[in-house]
């Protein structure tokens, strides 16, 4: 079945700031906002040079190809549908970034387990809002994050679903809405001694 697009991101810093990347036409698909990103990335600060990244619910890989556009590497986009596979696949084609950013079909929740062998730098948790897996990701991160690592979530500002509380070990960094969007990144406390 051939790609259809329903619009267009921007990556706003790094290597790749002001490229476009096409968004393919699917359901309940909302790639997170230029602001939203932008906060998100001065919270960070711009460079990631040297950061592990796993964006475990890609989709538009809005998130996971800024990281790269700064430097983080490798960053892993995880994605299920098979459409979405294809079209990260093409966005990281035409960016060039093949030898920062790998597309793995598959689920994320394995993803993040797996990841617990070799934990990241950061973590991106924006999966399709009310679909539950932000809570079921949830005991998976601290495991999948190195110590002083980072863990963004993003969910509905309106929603009824549970938001996720400070877990042992991971605390509140700071927090955004915007819209209908409610950004938090987390910060896993460092290893004590």
């Amino acid at each position: 079945m051939a790609l259809r697009y329903a619009g267009e991101i921007r990556l706003i810093g790094g290597q790749w700031k002001r490229s476009k990347l096409a968004v393919a036409d699917r359901p309940g698909l909302r790639p997170t906002p230029d602001r939203v990103r932008e906060t998100l990335f001065n919270w960070l600060g711009q460079s990631l040079e040297g950061w592990r990244c796993l964006d475990a619910f890609a989709g538009t890989g809005a998130l996971g190809l800024e990281a790269a556009s700064r430097g983080a590497q490798p960053v892993d986009l995880i994605e299920q549908d098979p459409m979405l596979v294809r079209a990260l696949r093409s966005s990281v084609e035409k960016l060039k970034g093949e030898a920062l950013v790998r597309v793995l079909q598959g689920d994320g929740l394995q993803a993040l387990s797996r990841a617990a062998a070799a934990p990241v730098h950061l973590v991106f948790l924006d999966p399709p809002y009310s679909s539950g897996l932000l809570a079921r990701a949830w005991p998976l991160v601290a495991r999948a994050v190195v110590p002083g690592g980072w863990v963004y979530t993003e969910g509905s500002a309106t929603s009824a679903e549970p938001a996720v509380a400070p877990a042992e070990g991971i605390e509140l960094y700071r927090s955004l809405r915007a819209g209908q969007v409610l950004a938090q990144l987390w910060r896993r406390l460092p290893a004590a001694g």
